[in-house]
């Protein structure tokens, strides 16, 4: 379907629109880890890349990223116009997400990054994140790297 507006006004609307940032994700998860009795959990805690949720006593780090603007394999799809430009900005925020990872590894937490798709089955997500509840840091890594 054609843009009703040309490319000059497209990019001033655009320009125009403030993120929210993930709010409605983040909303989403806190209302299933309540449904699923999972306590423990803090938002907005000062660690870098500013985790959507943290665990302190495990400390552990989530993340629920946005399958677009973090790349989902699954589920991003680019735009149809300025497709170099999109390329970039979510390589950008992969990489970003990767040094992110990085730093918060360095002050010996553990990162859990949840794609925003997953969150429509919450008993899944739960689940996953006792399993990351229950385990020690890199106990996990240190099976898949028995096993492969």
């Amino acid at each position: 379907m054609a843009d009703i507006f040309s490319k000059e006004k497209r990019s001033a609307v655009m320009a125009a629109v403030r993120p929210r940032g993930n709010k409605d994700t983040e909303l989403k998860l806190v209302a299933i880890l309540r449904r699923h009795g999972i306590t423990g959990w803090r938002r907005h805690r000062p660690l870098p890349g500013k985790p959507d949720f943290i665990f302190p006593q495990a400390r552990l780090a989530g993340f629920v990223d946005g399958c677009f603007w973090h790349g989902c394999p699954k589920h991003c799809r680019m735009p149809a116009t300025n497709v170099p430009y999109w390329r970039r900005k979510v390589a950008r925020n992969r990489e970003r997400d990767r040094a992110v990872n990085r730093m918060i590894r360095g002050l010996g937490w553990q990162i859990m990054r949840i794609w925003e798709h997953s969150l429509r089955s919450d008993v899944l997500v739960a689940k996953r994140i006792r399993m990351r509840l229950s385990c020690p840091a890199g106990a996990g890594k240190l099976a898949r790297k028995k096993s492969g």
